[in-house]
Formats: structure tokens, sequence, C-alpha cells
């Protein structure tokens, strides 16, 4: 606890992606912190300083403050909820079938709160929420605690990319809080005081409509700059370049602006169809989300086919697929495109030998090792050879600094196609491969 402060604890609700990195990361700033999770095999790893995903820089951080006590876990939510004065609810929010979001994990924790109050709580969502959850988190207190319950519903939503999970914690670009009254206000101000970032502080539905319009408008850039991706294919143009000379726009800037095989993770697509759903329950027009979606699905069959340009015939080819994670630094394969590619060329009859530096396990989950149809490799060089071609699905930086005179040793054809554009076309052409990559000459 800082010195001073108006409260005494804070409780992470969820430790996953992005409960985990919060309670670490307030921990980190002083704060007296405790995180709580319903999977008990989960918080008994990280009570013991491990860390159940892959995120860099975060384990030595858990380790550290477990260690200073600064940072408890138990798998007692109720317990957590009790000690705590501020509670920030960081449960997943999966996608159901037509796009809304399954806030069964929001209700079950809120129920659970409901059930431990023992004095004012502030409870401030964490999760990405429909706009107006706030008002039924409101509601289903009073139901099960009674309506003297003392409590404040906020709006914090979370920021954190993974793979920079850490970073990001610790420099954000900005800090947005909903608030109702002016004690959650100064609580929350107090909290995120050490971090001396710009606060973003509105009403509760303008808060929760931030995040959902913040992906949205992310996954609106990459499906642009893949439109025009095809354009440049079309008319021998160079994407890359086209991409410099508008991001350097300072109304458009570079990021989110560079073409592949399109979006993944949990968050953007999850984001952009919630979105899309709470749009059309309010009747209002989101058909140019309705196409940035339409554009993304298709970036799979793109693929396949540049493969299919570069390759002929793909049945028997054996293919190296370098990158399984929807993006580098991160072992998460939800909604990756590896996994789209991966059973496309199944369906072709290839041969593929798969590597990631941290995702292969989670793959195996979903399509075991069958050799010699399906291999996973110890590295990028090994998955090489015998390969009749490299396609890259993720641009890990360990692909880009490979010795390429060895790749070609070991290659049975010199041939890449890259679904990220992270190589220098020069650079492996002067090595001798054939190279690909989506809308440069």
């Amino acid at each position: 606890m800082a010195k001073g402060s108006s409260f005494k604890t804070v409780g992470i609700l969820g430790l996953g992606h992005v409960g985990l990195p919060t309670a670490v990361g307030f921990a980190e700033l002083g704060w007296q912190v405790i995180g709580t999770d319903s999977d008990s095999a989960k918080v008994s790893l990280i009570a013991v300083g491990r860390c159940p995903f892959y995120e860099p820089d975060l384990e030595p951080l858990l380790r550290k403050n477990l260690a200073e006590g600064s940072l408890e876990v138990t798998a007692d939510v109720g317990e957590a909820v009790r000690k705590s004065d501020i509670l920030f609810v960081c449960v997943g929010t999966p996608q159901k079938p037509d796009g809304s979001p399954d806030l069964s994990q929001v209700e079950s924790v809120i129920r659970t709160i409901a059930e431990n109050l023992n004095g004012y709580k502030l409870i401030v969502e964490k999760s990405t929420v429909p706009v107006q959850t706030a008002q039924w988190i409101k509601r289903t207190i009073l139901r099960y605690a009674g309506n003297d319950a003392k409590f404040d519903v906020a709006s914090n939503p979370e920021f954190l990319r993974e793979g920079t999970a850490v970073h990001d914690f610790f420099h954000p670009d900005r800090i947005v809080i909903g608030v109702e009254s002016e004690r959650a206000k100064k609580w929350l101000l107090e909290l995120y005081k050490p971090l001396n970032a710009p606060i973003v502080v509105t009403d509760v539905n303008t808060s929760e409509l931030i995040k959902h319009a913040a992906n949205s408008f992310l996954a609106l850039k990459i499906s642009f700059i893949n439109m025009i991706s095809d354009l440049c294919e079309a008319v021998g143009a160079d994407v890359t370049e086209v991409a410099k000379g508008i991001g350097l726009d300072p109304r458009i800037g570079p990021q989110f602006l560079q073409a592949g095989i399109g979006y993944g993770g949990y968050c953007l697509p999850k984001d952009l169809r919630a979105f899309i759903h709470i749009a059309e329950e309010h009747r209002v027009d989101f058909s140019l989300l309705k196409e940035v979606e339409r554009i993304n699905d298709a970036r799979i069959d793109k693929f396949v086919r540049k493969v299919k340009q570069a390759l002929w015939v793909l049945k028997d080819k054996t293919l190296a697929i370098w990158g399984l994670s929807f993006k580098p630094n991160t072992d998460d394969i939800r909604e990756a495109p590896s996994l789209k590619v991966i059973s496309r060329l199944l369906e072709e009859g290839t041969n593929l030998r798969l590597y990631d530096p941290a995702a292969m396990e989670n793959v195996k989950q979903i399509f075991p090792e069958k050799p010699p149809k399906l291999l996973y490799c110890k590295s990028a060089l090994e998955a090489a050879k015998n390969a009749h071609a490299i396609l890259i699905v993720t641009d890990w930086e360990e692909f880009k600094n490979l010795d390429w005179n060895k790749v070609k040793e070991v290659i049975a054809l010199p041939i890449i196609v890259d679904g990220r554009n992270c190589l220098d076309p020069k650079t492996v052409r002067e090595a001798g491969f054939e190279y690909y990559g989506i809308g440069r000459v």
C-alpha cells in the first residue's frame, strides 16, 4: 500500500493474459495486490512463480513481487473479494456463435462479489464488455447483496498487447477510466498516478465503447492495407512503399499498415464481431466493419493461391511453415491464421514441417504430429530441410536474421512465400531464393 493512499488492497479477478500482467504491474508500482482465478491449477502454477502462458519479461516480475509479498494469489475468489478495496474484473468474454460476447464469466464473478461484500468496493470492468454492461453489474449486485450494498462500478478498458504486455502496462499511451462518482474517480487516478500517463476520464458507457472502437479501427487499418496490397499486385506496385508514403502522414500513422495474411488473435476478431452485434442490436449501420471482416477472412484463400502460383501443384509437396502464434512474442494461437493455413494445405495433400519458438505445444493440441504428413521441428532450419518452399506465417524476429546460405543448403527448392512481408526481398533473392511477398514487386 502506498503511503497515505485512500485504499489498501487491489484485487484482480481473473489471471489470464490481461489479469496477470495487471496484477504484477500494480504490485511492482507499490500497491498491495491479491490475484485470484477460478482455475486452481493456474493459481497453483502462479503461486510458485511460473507463468501459465508465454509473455516476455512477465515471469521475473511475478517471482520478484511474490517474494517481496506485494502480490499474493489465491484460488478462493471470495477471499480475494473480502480482502480488497478495488476489484478489477479480468475474466474472459469469449464469442458466441452470433458474434455477441458470452458474459457468463462476468456474471458469475459479479455474483461472487455480491455474496462477499464486507464494505464499500470499487468494481472495475477490465474485461472487454459491451456498452451498458455496467448497468447490469449494478443490477446484479443489488439483486444478490441487497439495496444497502455500498459499491461503485467503473470502466477501465485494457490496452495490453500480447507479447508486449509488461511494457504496455508501464508505458501506456493513455489510460481510460469511466466513472459515476467522485470517489471512484479519485481512487483510480490515485492508483494510476505512478505511471504519469495521459488519463481520459469519461462516463462509463463512453469508456465501454472506447475499447471496441479502438480495436475495430485497428482491424479496419489492417484490412485497408491488405485491400491496397491486392491492387499493388494487380498493377505492379509495392504495398510497403505505399504504406510508408501514407503512414508518414501524421493523420494516418504507420502502425497497423503492414500487409499480410490478416489479423488474428483473441481480441481483434472477437471485438470486431461484438461491436457489429452491438450496432445491430441498436439498429445502427455497421456495414463498413462487416466489409473489414470479409476482407480479412479472404486473406487465407489469397495466401494459399499465392503458394499455388509459386509451386503449381501442391499435392505431395513438402512445405515448411515458420510461425504458428497469431503474432510474435506470444504462444497464443486463438484465431491464429496459421491454423487455417495448416487446414487448407493438408486438404491440398501437402506434407508440413512446422516451427514456432513458443506456440508448437498449443498447436499440437489441435494438429497432433503425424509423420511424415505433419512434423514439428526444433528450429527454422530443421523445418526447411527438404522442403519445396518456406511459408512465413508469423513474423518472429529470428526469421529476419537467419543465414540464408545455410537455409539454401538444406532446402529442396529455394522458394519463400512471405505472408508477413518481414524479409528483405533483395537479400533473399541475392542468396538465390525465389521470393513471393504480399503486394510486393
